[in-house]
């Protein structure tokens, strides 16, 4: 059995990526959106994407809404394979079979 990616199983990891993963390939959402859903602080989400970013999960675009900078995340192709691999690898620890 593989075992569990470290970068996504961290609980807050989890919940990020779990919410990213229902958005549509290519598909976006905004930092105060995806901070409102998960009820988390802005610092605590911030730190981590930046390591989903590290290990190349999320993509991570800046954009402008008229003059206010605004954020917008989304699984890349490797994210959304990762959490794929990593869900697989959790039912087997649970015993489930796909």
């Amino acid at each position: 059995m593989d075992e569990l990616d470290p970068v996504i199983h961290a609980q807050a990891r989890l919940r990020i990526m779990a919410a990213l993963s229902t958005l549509e390939l290519d598909e976006s959402i905004s930092f105060p959106r995806l901070q409102e859903l998960l009820d988390m602080t802005a610092g605590n989400l911030s730190t981590h994407l930046r390591k989903l970013e590290d290990a190349s999960y999320v993509d991570i675009t800046k954009a402008h809404k008229g003059r206010t900078p605004i954020t917008y995340l989304g699984l890349s192709k490797k994210g959304r394979r990762a959490f794929e691999d990593y869900m697989d690898n959790l039912r087997t620890v649970l015993g489930e079979q796909r």
